[in-house]
């Protein structure tokens, strides 16, 4: 990785850490009264309103109203422990001369992105014959620093944690090493030592490989968050499909490999650059939030995802995954807020 890719790393890195930062001085307001006054005027207003000592408020760096959601806005206090107070507060009502009467507001905790860091085992196998294990795990902790990584295990296998546009950064970095490996090794073998037999033999199996590469369709293989894949497949379904390319994708955790298949080069990595593409941008703005049975028998479960069924036209870019313990819900904040509010009022 050059020095360029290095430093816009950094830079990115430094980004994601100012907006999660301000995340934690961040609350979610549902139940603003939309449509009754001017936006800015309601804006005012619940700054007032959450600056009060009364309300448990503080100093408010700003407030972000409209949003996407009707009746939704967010708060950002400049110290966040202004927000602990105000999510202690059993019930703020929203009152001021201008409004028709007071409107109680429902205040909770803002949803980080679901998407921040996420773990992954790296198999280092196909280096173990050309590199130093432990040297090449040395470079890519200083090409990652916003990486934690685990012990090198015997097998080759190494546990990463961190950020998920780092990993996507290590895993191009390993590629561009392993792709590097055969031009090495030619290197380091001189043609006299080899007898001339055995060379004809590896030059016939190298055009063999070659007239066999050849035959078959060309690969890209890409690394995505198993969340943003799902939404993805479900709401941006002509991103995975396409009629110059087969893309099929392998789900292990946190991430799912997508592999995508084309007769050219050039068309799988046009397919590819679109999907990369498509990830960084549900990446900004999607959130993920998760709804455990509290009834963990098999009535209680069929109960809650029937209740999430009946809301799921009120919200429908929402995505719900099921699993055995628990639902997630996927999609923009004030979706994922207000569908959740809504499970958790109709499962009282």
């Amino acid at each position: 990785m050059d020095t360029f890719m290095y430093r816009c790393l950094k830079i990115h890195l430094s980004r994601l850490e100012i907006w999660a930062a301000r995340g934690t001085r961040t609350v979610v307001i549902a139940g603003v009264p939309a449509g009754l006054l001017e936006d800015e005027l309601l804006a005012d207003i619940l700054t007032i309103h959450f600056q009060r000592s009364r309300n448990n408020g503080g100093d408010v760096e700003q407030v972000t109203y409209p949003t996407r959601k009707a009746g939704v806005a967010y708060v950002t206090f400049e110290d966040a422990g202004v927000v602990e107070r105000v999510l202690k507060k059993d019930q703020h009502l929203l009152q001021d001369k201008r409004l028709p009467g007071p409107f109680p507001l429902t205040v909770t905790r803002y949803c980080h992105q679901a998407f921040l860091r996420v773990t992954s085992t790296l198999s280092m196998v196909v280096f173990r014959d050309h590199l130093v294990l432990e040297d090449l795990v040395e470079e890519m902790k200083q090409q990652s620093p916003a990486l934690s990584f685990g012990p090198l295990q015997r097998d080759g296998h190494i546990a990463v944690q961190g950020p998920f546009p780092a990993l996507r950064v290590l895993r191009d970095f390993l590629l561009l090493k392993a792709k590097s490996l055969p031009e090495e090794d030619r290197r380091e073998r001189k043609p006299h030592q080899r007898p001339r037999r055995k060379l004809q033999e590896h030059r016939g199996a190298a055009e063999m490989r070659n007239s066999t590469r050849n035959a078959q369709r060309e690969k890209q293989v890409l690394v995505l968050d198993t969340d943003i894949y799902h939404y993805m497949k479900h709401f941006h379904a002509k991103a995975l499909q396409r009629n110059d390319a087969v893309i099929s994708g392998v789900t292990d955790g946190d991430i799912t490999t997508v592999t995508i298949e084309s007769a050219a080069d050039a068309q799988g990595l046009k397919a590819k650059k679109m999907i990369e593409n498509y990830s960084v941008e549900l990446q900004k703005i999607l959130r993920k939030e998760r709804i455990c049975f509290k009834e963990p028998t098999r009535a209680g479960r069929q109960r809650l995802r029937q209740l999430c069924e009946r809301l799921k036209p009120h919200y429908p870019r929402v995505l719900i995954i099921p699993y055995d313990t628990h639902l997630d819900v996927v999609g923009t904040s004030a979706d994922v807020l207000g569908f959740t509010e809504e499970v958790k009022r109709l499962s009282r």
